[in-house]
């Protein structure tokens, strides 16, 4: 078969069938791709073969690896430190890229963070980033170099020519119900990843009723495939599964999240964020011993908890923000800086126990009130979110306030208050909370995983 020509149609038919595709027919594959040679429906049609018949380890690396190797990447040579980076799967009210990257750069990393935007009920982290007046997210890739010298964290989006491949075939898996597949969403997580060029990578997989993936056996089998395919690449890898049964820390939305974090940077502790704290010392502890700056994950929460504490994770966050073009006048601002139009209290219709919440209609409540958007490229509110006044577990009185809805329009409120109802459960007796850090996959035991997983 060496020397033929490739066509995609026999290596749709060879994926149906439920065959193992070569290098060649993956490169094949990733650069029709990446260079729009291949028409539409039949990248379309191979999506949906891998997605009902999976791949193999083989096939998944070197399918990650081409879509890595697609467009250009990130080059640290010079930098003078390692670089480690954190990926959250999407969760409601979780803002803790705002704390680790910085609580890495002041450990003596650098983290060259590629971020997303909203998308259906979970929130993006450049979305709230530009909350704040003039930050720019859509740097080139010499100017986040520069960016990282300066401060060591730099949180952008991806630019048009980095991995132009997964832009390709993600647009098709939104459009051709192929999205939630665990091989395919490895393949694209990772790609993006190992194209910044990582030393080390941490991976908040999240599970419970926000998770992307509900089902805690796909999302422990997406979680070892991650640390598989980041330790063949080179880059140690750690997953560490997290709860998402309720929104992280208080606050969901876009400014109210930068607020919230800003909070706990300069040394707050409200009791309804310490979840959020306790995660985000967990994840940047986690980076700081891969990059080789403590000799435990335990040693570097400690490291991360000092950097959080003695003021240094803030002025490098500030640091960040003015070279990106951020108004600091914002950030010292706080809560007060974007002031929304209108304000609506949820409250309880009973007492009890506030028991369960169902977190992705949390996640919609929190898009229909302008903070998310429905559509690619639709404009987000940077006032609009909500404030949680209780968490899992709570003792509340009839008429208690759940939760305070921000927008900016007051026609706004009736659909969110209808899934918060939905949403909110009070019960008769109290039920301790799931915990926050359900388990930890890396190297040393990601075979197990792998082997009890589950596979299409």
């Amino acid at each position: 078969m060496t020397g033929m020509a490739l066509h995609a149609v026999d290596l749709i038919r060879k994926k149906r069938d439920g065959e193992e595709l070569t290098r060649e027919e993956i490169r094949f594959l990733v650069e029709g791709a990446a260079q729009e040679t291949i028409p539409e429906e039949q990248l379309s049609a191979w999506l949906m073969a891998v997605f009902l018949r999976g791949l193999t380890l083989a096939e998944l690396d070197t399918l990650t690896t081409a879509m890595r190797f697609s467009g250009e990447v990130l080059d640290h040579t010079g930098l003078g430190r390692k670089t480690v980076d954190k990926h959250s799967t999407g969760g409601v009210g979780d803002k803790t890229s705002f704390l680790v990257a910085p609580i890495a750069a002041a450990a003596g990393l650098a983290d060259p963070m590629i971020s997303g935007r909203a998308l259906g009920h979970t929130g993006g982290t450049l979305d709230k980033l530009e909350s704040i007046p003039g930050y720019r997210t859509g740097l080139s890739l010499s100017e986040m170099r520069t960016v990282l010298e300066k401060c060591g964290a730099s949180i952008v989006g991806q630019t048009k020519n980095l991995v132009p491949a997964d832009r390709k075939l993600y647009s098709l898996r939104d459009r051709t119900a192929t999205v939630e597949n665990p091989y395919l969403i490895c393949a694209s997580i990772m790609s993006k990843k190992l194209a910044a060029g990582l030393d080390a990578l941490v991976i908040d997989v999240k599970t419970g009723s926000g998770a992307f993936l509900r089902d805690e056996d796909q999302a422990r089998y997406l979680a070892a495939l991650m640390v598989e395919t980041g330790e063949r690449a080179g880059t140690r890898t750690v997953t560490v599964l997290t709860d998402m049964s309720q929104p992280l820390g208080r606050m969901a939305g876009n400014w109210v999240e930068i607020a919230e974090a800003v909070q706990l940077l300069q040394g707050g502790r409200p009791a309804l964020s310490e979840d959020l704290r306790e995660v985000s010392l967990i994840l940047a502890g986690w980076m700081i011993f891969l990059g080789g700056k403590a000799h435990s994950a335990e040693e570097g929460k400690r490291i991360a908890e000092e950097k959080l504490t003695d003021g240094t994770a803030l002025r490098i966050f500030r640091e960040m923000v003015a070279a990106q073009g951020g108004d600091l006048k914002a950030i010292d601002a706080g809560m007060g800086f974007h002031q929304p139009h209108f304000r609506r209290e949820f409250r309880a219709s009973r007492g009890g126990y506030f028991v369960a919440a169902d977190c992705t209609k949390v996640g919609w409540a929190v898009q229909r009130l302008g903070a998310g958007r429905e559509k690619a490229g639709e404009p987000v509110e940077a006032h609009a979110g909500l404030e949680m006044h209780v968490k899992l577990g709570s003792k509340v009185e009839a008429g208690q306030v759940l939760a305070t809805l921000f927008a900016q329009e007051e026609s706004r409120f009736a659909e969110p208050e209808q899934l918060l109802t939905e949403a909110l459960t009070i019960g008769d007796a109290p039920a301790a909370p799931p915990p926050l850090v359900r388990e930890i996959i890396s190297a040393e035991n990601k075979d197990s995983y792998l082997k009890a997983g589950h596979r299409p």
